[in-house]
């Protein structure tokens, strides 16, 4: 577990914690003390918690101009026991959305396992991005935490399945990356790799 490190190729262009709107702004990090747990495993130290206790995340990426944040997660997403879209979207999201965002990305490869609730903050969240012409997509979504979302018919509040899997995202600069999702989402192109 240590050992999955955030995204850092687009550090050159955006740091989390030098963004005075970040909700992460001022955070200081480690390369070598490791205090984020995931159950009884240590997880990489530049990893962001936002207090749930087994779903931690690093924004990799905000254009304030274009509206959107790249945002990569990591762990367990457990609505059940730890209601962790109320966390993300109270600690992670709401602050940028204050700053004018309303298209989020979250890269959910490192998503190892997910557990459902109510869809409550799942259709506050929509409503309020949709209000403003933005949506939430997750991307290369593992096929049992996919399945889990779609028992849970989060399809009608946020963007995955297998139209937004495949995508090679590490090998782009952020804003292709997000003109390809934004054109599934349009439906200009109808799965990502397209």
């Amino acid at each position: 577990m240590h050992r999955i490190e955030p995204h850092y190729q687009w550090r050159e262009l955006y740091t989390a914690e030098d963004d005075e709107h970040s909700p992460f702004f001022g955070r200081k990090y480690s390369e070598f003390h490791f205090t984020h747990k995931l159950y009884n495993y240590f997880i990489h130290p530049q990893w962001d918690g936002f207090g749930s206790s087994t779903l931690y995340c690093k924004i990799l990426f905000v254009d304030y101009d274009d509206q959107f944040a790249l945002i990569e997660m990591m762990g367990e997403w457990n609505d059940a026991l730890h209601n962790d879209i109320m966390l993300l979207k109270r600690k992670v999201l709401e602050p940028l959305y204050d700053q004018g965002i309303v298209k989020f990305v979250l890269f959910c490869e490192n998503v190892l396992n997910f557990h459902s609730s109510d869809d409550e903050y799942y259709a506050e969240l929509a409503e309020e991005v949709q209000e403003e012409g933005g949506w939430v997509a997750c991307l290369n979504t593992r096929r049992h935490v996919m399945e889990e979302m779609q028992q849970s018919r989060l399809q009608h509040y946020i963007h995955f399945g297998e139209n937004y899997n495949d995508l090679f995202w590490r090998v782009h600069k952020p804003l292709i990356v997000f003109q390809i999702v934004e054109a599934v989402v349009d439906g200009r192109v109808k799965q990502l790799g397209e």
